[in-house]
């Protein structure tokens, strides 16, 4: 009885360590992720210092989406790849081969937008892009995200993102990202990586 189950656990493990996210799966695998999170807060990483969002918990797919991708190790060695001064800073994607290869193994899906949880765009605040089906070019990818650095915040937002967290610690460090020279693109130089992404306590 024992030989006989080895081989279909070994099995399962197999198809866990290939589970791949797509637009017919996500929302159901995020809606029982979020289910098991007691963690809320996420330290960021990057070569001009580290700050910490906390997440909000009424946001529940965007917070696990953004949890799990921290611990798949995603945001590891991406870049903050477009500065807009005292508007964003905008992060998760890079242009090396890396990214590409971490996107394609965790797979390709996008999240419904939830804006109407009473979060506004406030300076310090994380959002990411809508996923409207009439908008298809709003940056609607999961694996991106931009923190707003506005005086007190960019209000025009609201409804349009979805607001999923806030900076508690660190302001200084996204301003000092904000303040990085860019190219025509917004795209900073030179290249501001995100070292480490963590989710703590």
């Amino acid at each position: 009885m024992a030989i006989d189950s080895i081989p279909p656990n070994t099995h399962e493990e197999e198809e866990e360590e290939e589970f791949v996210l797509t637009e017919e799966n996500a929302i159901d695998f995020f809606f029982n992720y979020q289910k098991t999170l007691i963690e809320d807060k996420v330290k960021i990483t990057t070569n001009l210092g580290s700050f910490t969002v906390e997440l909000y918990d009424n946001v529940p797919y965007h917070k696990a989406n953004f949890i799990y991708l921290t611990k798949k190790g995603y945001f590891n060695n991406t870049m903050f790849h477009r500065v807009v001064k005292n508007f964003i800073i905008q992060g998760g994607n890079s242009d090396n081969i890396e990214a590409a290869k971490k996107r394609r193994k965790i797979g390709k899906y996008l999240l419904p937008p939830d804006t109407r949880k009473g979060h506004k765009h406030h300076r310090g605040t994380i959002s990411m892009p809508s996923s409207e089906i009439d908008n298809p070019h709003m940056l609607a990818s999961p694996y991106e995200f931009f923190i707003v650095v506005t005086k007190p915040g960019s209000y025009h937002l609201d409804g349009d993102y979805t607001p999923f967290g806030k900076v508690i610690q660190g302001m200084d460090v996204v301003d000092l990202i904000n303040q990085q020279p860019v190219d025509d693109g917004d795209w900073p130089a030179p290249n501001i990586y995100i070292t480490k992404a963590e989710v703590i306590k």
